[in-house]
């Protein structure tokens, strides 16, 4: 098929955003009309497509095929890379593949794309005479980029108090052209230079990094501002000063500044007689200091380029995170301390109709080159260079990735390791940098190691974003003697400095050289010192990944400001914690585990004794901490935690649970005790954090000598505010029965000194309008939580208190709709006479037997909804109109109108409910949960009269992580049951026996690493 002049347009499908074409219509017109003997095209075959910016039609118009099969193709197109199970034999395929840095992800395309003895080329690797890219979207990334981040300042100033005219702009995509989004940006610019900014945030001073394609960009849309640009050596005459913190004020800006930086400008030489010399500071990186932290970044607004924390991606439906460098804390809002970024990585696809111009503009000009030659020996220089694969071998340019990967073991590579079949006696870390991969240096590098006998082992690599960028890669490299390893170091050396005799190398062509300290077989390597932590979590719900991610990242880069801060002196710093994640079900457990470094995944029935006593005492053991360095995390259903402490008594692990203590936990506290261990219970949001917060304010209280004359505590997992798009206004993460069982059980609180019951049937009805003064906008209720009593004797205020209340949150309404539909019987647990005989209802039947009415009224939503309304109200299950509606609303979302045949699994009223809940009110897969914990203590000081109201709010809503959404509730249940672990390792907590987080020993250093992890507590004093 190669060479057949047959060219194929496949459809795009890594990215939802990914709208570009390769070729568009009038490209293809123009290679199809201009005839195959000029153009070396016969025919285009375009995959259908009902997102790519170009419609199937307008390609069928100008003569092409549209067709999913693309098997007559000799070349196939593309953007991004497609998945490996498109990938046909025997062809040519043309695509960023981003393999040629061996990037890890991307390795199995590769392996298909060998496989199927495919020719791959890669655009980014198309380089003209001058050296740089001839395909590339870097002007449209930059345009793009800099639209989104104006609109998101505009969002983040609107955060801070200042309302100013970027909040009118739209996201590049959701405008017609790129001439409309710049006529919106000169429409911002007009207002600026017309009505002004708020003095409070200006100078609004944009610093642009270098002055590649990207930011060409980003310069282009600042342009349309009324703006002046300024040396980097005036940054500090134009910025407001830090001592002055922004003000507020009526006077406006009318203009922004700009300012372009270089490397000169980000470092300087250590030797101060020694200026910038650009080809020394490519070879020799280490003769120079950063200087950008001092000189540039605390003057700038606005930093436009590569940021080293940033650490993730973002889409473009969501553009933004914030970073917060004290906590080192990455968060999805707008909100509070840190910097704002913008990270999307597929921006040119916001302007997809003139980006798939220009690169098709490019593209056309040798795309027949690909599509006519079979032998690649015959391309042009510049096609054949890109050429990464034929034949199904690497070509010779590109040999070096397999050797890469053959030395790079991966998982020893996360942690920093030599890799285990690399046994070379001497060994000695290299660092190179430079253009490694765009200018095939490493080759030259790899080539040398191998030539002297040596081994390499790959221990870091970060790539360059573009071919003007230098890459870094760390080297373990290995010899037999030491004469042998010397060699390779002097040839390293050389291959890095040329002297003057040699032919004088292009800057380009340069690399960087660091090389550390020679070690033999016999000393102790720096990683071979950490120490390892064994942590045991059994369960692989939703909580377990918070916990197995917080604890597997100590001892990396990501956990070092907040754990030397709150474990500094107890916990040694080079430690890694090894955790084992075992679950009833493998898969669930590969599922928690899959990228998380430090973490396995086991399969464990707890109820077989054998195999439980088996993974608990395989929980490793740090030396020095050999009584204390043994803990296990319970995260299954209560029920199963006594099995699981009874085991760890047993073998003397220390256990942690987010689980309520219960009596039968509490009869273990003597065994635990003798065994000495400690069972850390109610260590999750609600038990858990609920009690590190009260205690915290009531300690505080007592310690000045006042009394606690009321204690009001509320707690709710909640849908947020955007999905909260039901008639109940509620969701559940997971299975619903817990939470309708939880509404019927009897409440007991004191308020003023009286004590009051609340009968569990009659509990939803106990709702009462709440509202936080703090955060207005949620119009909330509240409904009583068991036994408040309980807390008052727990928390040591049962004497002192005249009010102690602990209440469960909930939107304003939910009380109302779930006691209707309790009285309509809709939770009840008895077997239904419908059920009977393995009979199998519709649920229409089964509504309209419960309501006592013809299954033709409730046949229809509207219409149903109307007679359902009436019939709750005439059957006395309601007395308001305006509630009658809602559960009428409620009872048709949950499709209880429907004409549906009930599962033969459901036996009663409840079952049905569950099965309904379960189904029409889960969260959709980019829906955010919300948890609000709320605190109020009312403090009397008898010797001055005083009283004090101390308030502490927490609120919290679900992220995405890796791709993932992590709901707020298992994030504020798996961090603190983490951190009890922690304590635990690092000796914080003492007391042996069966514990609740009740205790300063505890909750001090608990709620100190939960505000430093990124949980906010949010506390006032009235």
């Amino acid at each position: 098929m190669l060479g057949n002049g047959v060219v194929g347009i496949f459809s795009e499908t890594v990215n939802k955003w990914e709208r570009r074409a390769p070729l568009t219509p009038s490209h293809c017109a123009r290679l199809l009309h201009s005839g195959s003997d000029k153009t070396g095209v016969s025919r285009i075959i375009v995959q259908p497509s009902t997102k790519r910016i170009h419609h199937d039609a307008l390609y069928e118009e100008v003569g092409c095929e549209i067709s999913e099969d693309l098997k007559e193709c000799g070349l196939i197109l593309g953007i991004k890379q497609p998945k490996p199970e498109m990938v046909l034999p025997d062809r040519a395929y043309a695509f960023f593949s981003h393999t040629h840095k061996a990037q890890k992800e991307n390795m199995p395309l590769l392996d298909k794309i060998l496989k199927e003895r495919v020719s791959l080329y890669d655009y980014e690797l198309i380089v003209g005479d001058h050296g740089r890219r001839l395909l590339a979207f870097g002007k449209f990334a930059g345009r793009a980029g800099f639209i989104d981040f104006l609109r998101g300042l505009g969002q983040r100033y609107l955060s801070l108090g200042y309302s100013t005219p970027f909040l009118s702009l739209g996201a590049p995509h959701m405008y017609s052209s790129l001439a409309a989004a710049k006529a919106a940006v000169i429409s911002v610019g007009e207002e600026i230079a017309t009505l002004g900014l708020p003095a409070g945030i200006c100078p609004l001073i944009f610093v642009f990094t270098g002055s590649g394609n990207v930011s060409s960009g980003a310069q282009e849309i600042f342009k349309l501002l009324p703006h002046t640009f300024v040396e980097p050596s005036r940054l500090p005459g134009e910025s407001r000063t830090d001592a002055a913190p922004p003000t507020r004020t009526s006077k406006r800006v009318f203009q922004v500044y700009g300012c372009i930086v270089t490397c000169k400008d980000m470092v300087e030489h250590k030797d101060p007689k020694k200026s910038f010399d650009k080809a020394d500071y490519y070879a020799h990186p280490e003769h120079y200091n950063p200087v950008f932290h001092e000189k540039i970044a605390p003057y700038a607004s606005v930093i436009g380029g590569s940021i080293e924390f940033v650490n993730q991606t973002t889409q473009i439906d969501s553009p933004f995170f914030r970073y917060d460098p004290v906590k080192d804390s990455y968060h999805q809002d707008m909100e509070g301390d840190g910097v704002v970024c913008s990270a999307v990585d597929i921006l040119p696809t916001e302007f997809a109709k003139e980006a798939s111009k220009h690169f098709g503009d490019i593209l056309s000009e040798f795309v027949g080159y690909l599509a006519s030659t079979k032998d690649i020996r015959k391309l042009p220089a510049h096609l054949m260079k890109a050429c990464i694969a034929h034949g199904g071998t690497l070509t010779p340019l590109y040999e070096y990735i397999s050797r890469m990967r053959k030395f790079d073991d991966s998982d020893e590579t996360s942690k920093g390791h030599a890799s285990h079949h690399f046994n070379k006696k001497y060994t000695t870390l290299v660092s190179l940098s430079g253009h490694l991969f765009d200018q095939f240096l490493i080759n030259e590098a790899l080539d040398i190691i191998e030539a002297a006998s040596g081994s390499f082992h790959l221990v870091k690599c970060q790539v360059g974003p573009s071919s003007h960028a230098m890459s870094y890669s760390e080297l373990e490299v290995g010899a037999d003697d030491e004469e042998a390893l010397n060699k390779i170091i002097d040839s390293l050396t050389s291959l890095a400095n040329p002297n003057e005799n040699q032919v004088l190398k292009q800057e380009a062509n340069r690399i960087s050289l660091r090389v550390g300290k020679v070690l033999d077989g016999g000393a102790k390597k720096e990683n071979d010192t950490k120490k390892k932590v064994g942590v045991l979590i059994i369960g692989a719900g939703r909580v377990c990944q918070p916990a197995a991610e917080m604890l597997a990242s100590i001892g990396g880069m990501s956990s070092q400001q907040w754990y030397k801060t709150c474990m500094e002196g107890d916990f040694e710093e080079n430690i890694d914690v090894q955790v084992t994640v075992a679950s009833l079900y493998l898969k669930d457990a590969e599922e928690i585990t899959e990228g998380i470094p430090n973490a396995n995944p086991v399969q464990l029935d707890v109820s077989d004794t054998s195999t439980l006593h088996k993974y608990i005492s395989e929980v490793s053991t740090f030396q020095k901490y050999t009584e204390q360095a043994k803990v296990v995390i319970s995260l299954l259903p209560a029920f199963c935690h006594v099995t699981v402490a009874t085991a760890c008594i047993e073998l003397k692990k220390h256990l942690v649970t987010a689980s309520y203590v219960d009596e039968a936990m509490s009869k273990l506290d003597e065994k635990a005790k003798t065994a000495g261990i400690t069972i850390l219970g109610e260590l999750g949001l609600d038990p858990g954090i609920d009690h590190m917060m009260a205690m915290k304010m009531i300690n505080q209280a007592h310690v000045r000598k006042g009394k606690i004359k009321s204690f009001i505590s509320y707690c709710g997992g909640l849908p947020s505010p955007a999905a909260a798009n039901n008639p109940l206004a509620y969701k559940f993460s997971w299975s619903p029965a817990g939470a309708i069982r939880a509404g019927r059980n009897p409440a007991t609180y004191k308020s003023n000194g009286e004590i009051i019951n609340v009968d569990g049937k009659n509990l939803y009805d106990s709702a009462v309008k709440y509202r936080l003064p703090g955060l207005p906008a949620f119009a909330l209720e509240g409904l009583p939580n068991r036994n408040s009593l309980v807390y008052g004797d727990l928390y040591g205020i049962g004497k002192e208190a005249s009010t102690v209340f602990r209440g469960t949150l909930r939107y304003e309404g939910f009380g109302q709709i779930m006691g209707i539909l309790s009285r309509i019987g809709l939770f009840e647990a008895e077997p239904h006479p419908l059920f009977k005989d393995g009979k199998k209802p519709t649920l229409q039947m089964f509504l309209s037997d419960l309501l006592k009415m013809k299954s033709d009224e409730v046949d229809g939503s509207l219409r149903g909804e109307k007679a359902i309304s009436e019939r709750i109200i005439s059957l006395g299950y309601s007395k308001e109109q305006e509630s009658a509606v809602r559960a009428a609303k409620t009872i048709i979302f949950l499709g209880l109108h429907e004409q549906k045949e009930i599962p033969a699994s459901c036996k009663s009223a409840f079952d049905v409910s569950c099965l309904l809940m379960e189904d029409r009110l889960a969260y959709s897969s980019t829906e955010q949960d919300m948890v609000l914990l709320h605190h109020e203590v009312e403090v009397e000081f008898p010797d001055s009269k005083l009283k004090e109201k101390h308030s502490a709010t927490l609120l919290e809503f679900g992220t995405i992580r890796n791709g993932k959404m992590v709901t707020a509730m298992a994030y504020t249940v798996g961090i603190p049951a983490a951190i009890g672990a922690l304590l635990i390792l690092g000796n914080k907590i003492k007391t042996r026996g069966v514990l609740r987080p009740l205790e300063p020993e505890v909750y001090v250093p608990a709620m100190g690493i939960l505000q430093a992890y990124g949980i906010k507590v949010m506390e006032k004093v009235e």
